[in-house]
């Protein structure tokens, strides 16, 4: 039996369903996910080993016109996995209209000379005739490699996806040991998900001006002591997060308390503390300070 493994890049706007995705092409979560656009920030490899196959799946942030310099790195972020990879996977919304933005990632993909497969996601929202007219649209746009029509979140068509990804990738023996599932280590998945906690309760300004820093990890006993810095652009989002006589944070702790505590199978004990950095999205240093990928040009 002929053994492929390979990487395949998901790309899309935000809110697509990327992370949706790959955490069920994995069958476990390795990304956050959330309602709020950007909530994926850095490249996270999810590591799927099948016996004749390891599919290196990377999630992606989601590709949108910037407005600062972290807009800028988390587009960079894409682009390069879209270059480095064997094939391309550009997830659409099939509720949403075609728009500005997927022109904006059509410009990108003309020019890559690799397959690309365009997953039609949210079929489950949509009626069948629809679906039927939005895929001959989208036929229109481009030479696809495939198109596969899928959802994310029933984990619908995901084994017809397998095989259609598998066709695309290289013949080689696996890439990483059979046992791993993520290329990120457990201290960046623990600051994921405090900041999924904060993405889920928070509205307007604050999840797109949150990042979230492990500062300390501390044995005392059986149980794990975590201190976390959650970092803000402004006092007046200091004030949202902390909310009103300290609600909104004990809520953000005690739901990320619940979910590490079970990642871990272990007590654990979460400290959160919030800081403020003035204008830190517009500062090359902060951004890396705070854990985000800066790729290079």
């Amino acid at each position: 039996m002929t053994h492929k493994s390979g990487f395949i890049a998901i790309i899309g706007r935000p809110n697509a369903g990327k992370s949706t995705l790959l955490n069920a092409l994995l069958g476990t979560k390795v990304a956050i996910s959330s309602n709020k656009p950007n909530t994926t920030r850095n490249n996270i490899a999810g590591i799927l080993t099948e016996p004749d196959t390891q599919f290196v799946f990377l999630d992606t942030p989601g590709i949108h016109k910037p407005q600062q310099q972290l807009g800028r790195v988390l587009n960079k972020n894409a682009y390069n996995a879209m270059d480095d990879a064997d094939a391309v996977a550009w997830i659409i919304d099939v509720t949403q209209n075609f728009g500005p933005g997927d022109e904006f990632v059509l410009d990108r993909i003309r020019n890559l000379h690799k397959p690309v497969i365009l997953l039609v996601n949210k079929v489950d929202l949509v009626p069948k005739e629809k679906l039927l007219r939005k895929l001959l649209d989208w036929q229109e746009k481009f030479e696809f490699s495939d198109i596969v029509p899928v959802s994310a979140k029933d984990g619908e068509n995901l084994g017809e996806l397998k095989e259609v990804f598998r066709k695309y990738l290289p013949e080689g023996p696996s890439l990483y040991p059979e046992e791993m599932i993520s290329d990120h280590d457990l201290a960046f998945q623990l600051c994921e998900i405090v900041r999924e906690k904060i993405l889920w309760r928070t509205h307007e300004e604050i999840p797109h001006s949150v990042a979230v820093v492990l500062e300390k990890s501390e044995e005392r006993g059986r149980k794990l002591i975590l201190s976390f810095v959650i970092i803000v652009d402004r006092n007046s989002q200091k004030g949202i997060l902390i909310g009103k006589g300290g609600d909104m944070i004990r809520s953000i702790r005690l739901a990320a308390q619940t979910e590490i505590k079970n990642r871990l199978n272990r007590p654990v004990d979460l400290e959160l503390y919030v800081r403020v950095e003035p204008n830190w999205r517009n500062k090359e240093a902060k951004i890396k300070e705070f854990g985000i990928d800066l790729q290079n040009e």
